[in-house]
């Protein structure tokens, strides 16, 4: 199913959101067609993770900060972060691995905080893991440019979850993008504030191939799009790319397609970046979902926040709550991401 990207005000979003506008040609898939993975409830709030080329997964794992799931399915604890102390244990330590991201060589895996704000690179050869930024805040996900430069959304001015929830009660200006340039030397400078008074920044994707950033702003239902000079890391041209229920993880796929995780509607959209087109390509909507998708959405028209829809109801049989996806190649399963203990795996056939 398509839906027209329009801008959606309060007297006729809805029914446009949800209206079958045209058929799709795209394949698309429903939560029956996954299956849980791996068996065993074995992860602990998968809330993103990346796929290498031999199958294997790396995900976050809020025990152990990244977890390895072979092709057997077998988990084990990845990276090495208990030498750098990391620990979940609360209220004592809160920990939340968040955005998991392939560098651009594919040798590094970039983990955000976003309870602590501590950003970890951790090399896949070695399975060793450095602290390479902590910001002040929770930092939501990371992500490296073929430069060597580091890119970072900060959601609210948290410190730990509780002040995080609190923003998707009320919304509130205080999200931003930041950059920190790669120096002459290798080394990573200051953080460089790039958009500023964002509505709970969230996932983002770095298109360099079409000089493009996309970047998800939860709380106002879009998903912005900007040129990028990825020489001097500057952003312009702000524009609305999709208007969607609460955008969070992006990735692109294979195809050139922007995918893009809705919390609040239980459902992973396919965004045409070229002209913002979309449709929903993954569905694990339950019908008290479809109503807390609508509550929530006329909530947020006012300035209100959501927080208390994201209820087992709304999530209906997936593990957790809907975060993101993890996509390799087009021949390769892909992978539900979300806040509990094993993702949804979904063959492509």
């Amino acid at each position: 199913m398509r839906v027209k990207n329009i801008f959606i005000r309060k007297f006729f979003f809805l029914p446009l959101l949800l209206a079958i506008i045209s058929c799709s040609n795209e394949k698309s898939w429903k939560f029956s067609d996954g299956v849980e993975y791996p068996e065993g409830s074995k992860l602990s709030r998968a809330e993103d993770g990346v796929i290498l080329s031999n199958g294997t997964l790396i995900v976050a794992d809020q025990r152990y900060g990244l977890s390895k799931i072979d092709l057997s399915g077998n988990v084990t604890p990845f990276g090495g972060f208990e030498s750098l102390d990391y620990e979940h244990n609360p209220p004592k330590v809160e920990s939340g691995p968040n955005g998991v991201h392939l560098t651009p060589d594919k040798k590094h895996i970039i983990t955000a905080d976003v309870f602590n704000g501590k950003i970890y690179k951790t090399s896949i050869e070695n399975s060793s893991t450095e602290i390479i930024y902590a910001h002040k805040y929770g930092a939501n996900t990371a992500r490296e440019d073929s430069t060597g430069s580091l890119w970072f959304t900060q959601s609210t001015e948290n410190q730990n979850e509780e002040r995080l929830f609190g923003a998707l009660d009320k919304a509130i200006p205080d999200g931003a993008l930041y950059r920190l340039p790669i120096s002459e030397e290798g080394t990573l400078s200051k953080p460089e504030l790039i958009v500023e008074d964002l509505y709970f920044a969230n996932g983002f994707y770095i298109d360099e191939k079409r000089n493009k950033l996309y970047l998800s702003e939860m709380m106002k239902n879009r998903v912005l799009a900007f040129d990028l000079d990825i020489s001097t890391g500057s952003l312009s041209n702000q524009t609305t790319l999709a208007i969607m229920p609460t955008p969070d993880n992006m990735e692109l796929n294979s195809e050139g397609q922007l995918w893009v995780a809705s919390p609040l509607s239980n459902q992973i959209y396919s965004i045409d970046p070229e002209n913002g087109e979309s449709y929903v390509v993954f569905d694990a909507q339950t019908e008290v979902g479809l109503e807390n998708m609508e509550e929530g959405i006329r909530r947020m028209e006012i300035g209100n926040g959501f927080a208390d829809l994201l209820s087992p109801e709304l999530t209906g049989e997936m593990p957790g709550l809907l975060t993101g996806m993890i996509i390799g190649d087009e021949s390769q399963p892909f992978y539900v991401a979300n806040l509990g203990s094993a993702l949804i795996k979904v063959s492509r056939e």
